[in-house]
């Protein structure tokens, strides 16, 4: 059967049709208070942007959904886990001053803060999720904790993932930071051809692991943690993976974690996305690039899998810009995110997720 999926459009004429109240409308729409219970301390997921970025999604929408939760009866938090790389979002301290930096504060969203995982990404509960790749998972255990479970994303493009939606919002933004070890698990290799020697990968590395010999780039394989940071900012695209090998693991890894972060929550969450802005990287970039189609809307379901189908479809419906990311794949009905990595397949979370009864690839669009 299939899942329904509520989207509403961009369009504006009146203040009754303003995005904030579109959000409100979405929520209501799609019954996303419907598993609320007076009292229940309800988690919002979100995204707070890495230092720089700006892509992420505005805290005046999250602040319409806090106002929802209370409707309901429950005690909203915002909250994130740790980032495996170094950055403005590694520990608890730099992340709450990113997320108060990027406008969410108590007096814009009114709901406090709480990283999910603690201080240094430690606070961890176990998940028996008996999977292909996992038998258990490391879910923040302040999300795990929860009552209910509302799940905000910001639709996007991502290098290793193909596209970020709500089930990598769940699997890799649940996880602990050893949760996201578990997760990333790849092995970058440097191509000494193009490989130049800048030393761009070595400054971004986490855990020291590339090593300059010879003017050119190596990276340790027993000391990578396999985050892929290095793929992304090295200059010359001297940096990549075995696509074929590394890549589809990954994302059924993924899918495994979201699995696992709404174990103990069935008909207790729902899930909202963004689709604007639609930049090609994920938002922990310190940097937002052109976004590769125009704004779409925002779509909201109790269904992660079927939510971010549809998303998926919306995008490829755009046509492309040229001024974006995008090496094809421009024309409306074309795959955008196959048309800046070829190599990456997106959907494979979305039918593994399916597989784990995460939710339905088949979905049924109702626009409000």
């Amino acid at each position: 059967m299939a899942s329904k999926v509520y989207f509403a459009s961009l369009r504006a004429r009146s203040r009754s049709e303003s995005r904030t109240s579109k959000v409100g409308r979405l929520f209501t729409a799609a019954g996303l208070g419907d598993g609320i219970r007076t009292g229940d301390l309800t988690a919002v997921k979100i995204h707070f942007g890495e230092m720089g970025s700006d892509a992420f999604i505005n805290p005046i929408y999250v602040r319409e959904v806090v106002d929802r939760i209370k409707e309901a009866g429950g005690k909203p938090f915002i909250t994130d886990s740790n980032t495996l790389y170094t950055g403005s979002r590694h520990n608890s301290v730099d992340h709450l001053e990113t997320a108060i930096a990027h406008g969410f504060d108590y007096s814009v969203v009114r709901a406090p803060l709480i990283i999910s995982d603690g201080l240094r990404g430690r606070n961890v509960c176990w998940v028996d999720i008996n999977a292909k790749h996992f038998k258990k998972v490391r879910i923040a255990a302040d999300i795990h904790n929860a009552d209910s479970l509302i799940v905000m994303t910001h639709f996007k493009g991502h290098e290793t993932a193909g596209f970020g939606g709500a089930i990598k919002n769940l699997g890799m933004g649940c996880g602990s930071a050893y949760g996201k070890m578990d997760q990333h698990s790849v092995r970058p290799k440097v191509d000494p051809v193009k490989c130049t020697g800048c030393g761009t990968c070595m400054r971004i590395c986490p855990v020291d692991a590339h090593i300059l010999e010879g003017g050119k780039v190596f990276i340790r394989d027993e000391v990578c943690i396999g985050c892929g940071e290095c793929i992304t900012v090295c200059p010359q695209e001297a940096i990549g993976l075995n696509w074929s090998s590394e890549i589809p693991p990954f994302l059924e890894r993924i899918a495994e974690y979201a699995f696992g972060a709404t174990r103990n929550k069935v008909g207790r969450m729902g899930f909202i996305n963004f689709v604007t802005r639609v930049s090609p990287d994920c938002d922990c970039f310190p940097w937002s690039d052109n976004p590769i189609v125009p704004d779409v809307g925002i779509l909201a379901s109790k269904d992660p899998v079927a939510l971010d189908a549809a998303c998926y479809d919306l995008v490829n419906r755009q046509p492309g810009f040229r001024d974006s990311k995008l090496k094809g794949g421009w024309e409306a009905g074309e795959d955008k995110f196959r048309g800046m990595r070829p190599k990456v397949d997106g959907r494979i979370q979305l039918r593994h997720g399916e597989e784990l009864g995460l939710g339905n690839l088949e979905y049924e669009l109702v626009e409000i």
